[in-house]
């Protein structure tokens, strides 16, 4: 009975220990097409805002830059549009902002843009899926430029409402 015992405990721990060898599946997303038709339209900045930004040249640079994404047919023209936009959006980020638009909800919603680039890229660097933060990020930029029309658009005078 005890060698029965030995000998079954010996032949578990056998087939237990053995390694299962498993084929790793890893897909490559860099030869993946990407269907932009799906994705929001960019957001029509209004004729009041449109004449103060056209003398915001990194304003401008970051909009055509912008404008390449929806051109993108692969993740590796994903990646360029992104390395553009990073560097415009630095640009931007230290550049005189126009008098109207230099407040903290332009400033925050460029923030936000920032950080659905910077997402984008880390996706690209570690081959995930660039769908989901691409929509983030053209929602993000699209709210950057729905409040430049809602700041124009403001007609409530602030100074009234500071006084006391």
């Amino acid at each position: 009975m005890g060698k029965l015992f030995i000998s079954c405990s010996i032949l578990l721990l056998f087939f237990s220990c053995k390694e299962n060898k498993r084929p790793v599946v890893v897909e490559d997303t860099a030869d993946s097409t990407i269907v932009t038709e799906q994705w929001p339209k960019k957001t029509v900045i209004n004729a009041k805002a449109t004449d103060i930004i056209k003398d915001w040249p990194e304003f401008s640079a970051l909009d055509t830059a912008f404008d390449a994404l929806y051109s993108v047919e692969n993740s590796e023209d994903v990646k360029l549009v992104i390395e553009n936009l990073i560097e415009n959006q630095k640009l931007l980020e230290t550049s005189k902002y126009p008098e109207d638009f230099d407040v903290p909800q332009i400033k925050s919603r460029q923030k936000v843009f920032k950080t659905y680039i910077l997402k984008t890229k880390g996706n690209l660097e570690y081959r995930l899926d660039v769908k989901e933060p691409v929509l983030e990020m053209i929602t993000a930029y699209n709210a950057l430029c729905h409040q430049f029309n809602v700041i124009v658009n403001n007609t409530l005078d602030t100074k009234l409402i500071l006084e006391e």
